[in-house]
């Protein structure tokens, strides 16, 4: 950590669709984990990349006959209004693959120089796996007992596969117009080498975080190790953090089981982002994720509960049980982001608004929502009513304890011209935007 800031990489999508709930599955674990740094009062430099060259890219884009930056920039625009909808907050660095090939380039000489790459008999450029000791370390892989030797050229491969693994990908003709010129002839990095060029550029040759779900710990993860360690000398990344798989309704999803889903897919359903994201978060990342329509139909019922008493909270000194809650959501999301029991300590909250009132308890419910991102605040966050709008609101709470009546009235009517709206309750005043 740099001072009070954490660096972060996240394994972004590779954008030759829509991404799926799955894909979500992790990007909004990612985004409780970013908030809940910063809930501590740490910054967070994360840098989500954005696959858009690799077998899947070329082979979509060369189908429909354009240009690669063509076909991708669809899905590119389409990922960052998912993002919009399920209110992950924005990373401060969303790096393309085909903008950074001379850093990838540069990467793979270093290794040819090392001793741990070679150039093959048709161009392509292989990672050593033998050569790098440290290799498997991060999937705890036991080499004996894998096969190995093999050469993998595809940018996936099978798990059981421990071989020697592209870095620079010699032109195909089945590649059409995508390739780009480099010391062993024209082609394209491999996927893996992608991640270590790019993290490593924005980040520093050793950075705090690295994400992702667990199906990228092998071996996309291992790679980016072996890749970047065998070049520095140095320790990649301090901590790895990953997800656990999402499935639906207890099955692994697939569009032959009629359970693959993109968020764009369940909106048209009539189900909203903040619905989506409630069941997305709720369950502790470590643990599968299964994905039902009856969830959505809880978390909209959820939601609705706490809407209801979000909307009669006001501004002021929190009561010390609120505090209570808020120490108890604190330590949920502290005790490695433990978010079903930071949820519990939200509702616990909601229980005990409603049956003692929720007068002051408006900043606990946004200190909460600051992790947790599904909180509706109504028609204006009331914490940003303006300075005028807060005087004139504590004149007429000073008028109404004197039971000046008509005082009252004209300042609400004041603050009526003024494009405000209050009512009256016995938690005190609301005020918010017309």
């Amino acid at each position: 950590m740099d001072g009070r800031e954490v660096r972060m990489y996240t394994c972004g999508p590779t954008v030759y669709n829509y991404a799926h709930i799955g894909n979500f599955r992790a990007y909004t674990f990612e985004d409780i984990l970013r908030r809940t740094i910063e809930f501590n009062g740490w910054k967070v430099k994360q840098v989500m990349n954005l696959t858009d060259v690799d077998d899947k890219t070329i082979r979509g884009a060369n189908t429909l006959n354009i240009p690669l930056n063509a076909y991708t920039d669809t899905y590119k625009k389409a990922f960052f209004d998912d993002l919009k909808k399920l209110n992950i907050e924005p990373a401060e660095v969303y790096p393309a693959a085909t903008d950074h090939i001379p850093e990838m380039i540069a990467l793979v000489e270093k290794l040819v120089e090392k001793g741990v790459a070679y150039k093959s008999e048709d161009g392509s450029v292989y990672f050593n796996v033998r050569k790098f000791p440290g290799y498997g370390k991060l999937a705890h892989i036991d080499f004996d007992n894998q096969r190995t030797g093999a050469r993998c050229a595809a940018d996936e491969y099978d798990k059981e596969n421990v071989g020697d693994f592209a870095l620079w990908k010699a032109w195909e003709k089945s590649d059409g117009p995508v390739g780009w010129d480099s010391p062993w002839g024209r082609g394209r990095p491999g996927w893996h080498i992608e991640c270590s060029a790019m993290s490593m550029k924005y980040l520093g040759e050793t950075f705090d975080l690295h994400t992702g779900g667990i199906d990228n710990l092998f071996p996309h993860h291992e790679n980016e190790i072996a890749q970047a360690e065998a070049a520095t000398g140095k320790e990649f990344v301090k901590t790895w953090m990953h997800c656990a798989h999402l499935r639906v309704n207890g099955e692994k999803m697939s569009k032959s089981l009629g359970n693959f889903f993109t968020l764009r897919d369940l909106i048209e359903k009539g189900w909203s982002g903040r619905e989506i994201r409630y069941v997305l978060i709720n369950a502790h990342y470590r643990a599968g994720l299964n994905f039902a329509f009856s969830a959505l139909e809880d978390a909209r019922k959820a939601l609705s509960r706490i809407d209801a008493c979000v909307e009669k909270a006001t501004e002021g000194e929190a009561p010390e049980w609120a505090k209570k809650h808020l120490e108890v959501f604190t330590l949920a999301v502290n005790d490695d982001l433990n978010i079903p029991r930071a949820f519990a300590a939200l509702f616990e909250l909601v229980r005990e608004a409603n049956a003692k009132g929720a007068a002051g308890t408006l900043d606990v419910f946004r200190k909460m929502d600051k992790v947790l991102g599904v909180i509706f605040f109504g028609k204006a966050e009331k914490a940003e009513l303006p300075d005028d709008i807060k005087a004139l609101l504590a004149e007429r709470a000073e008028a109404r304890k004197a039971k000046n009546w008509a005082e009252s009235d004209r300042l609400r009517d004041e603050i009526a011209a003024k494009g405000w709206s209050v009512k009256d309750s016995k938690e005190g005043q609301t005020c918010t935007k017309k």
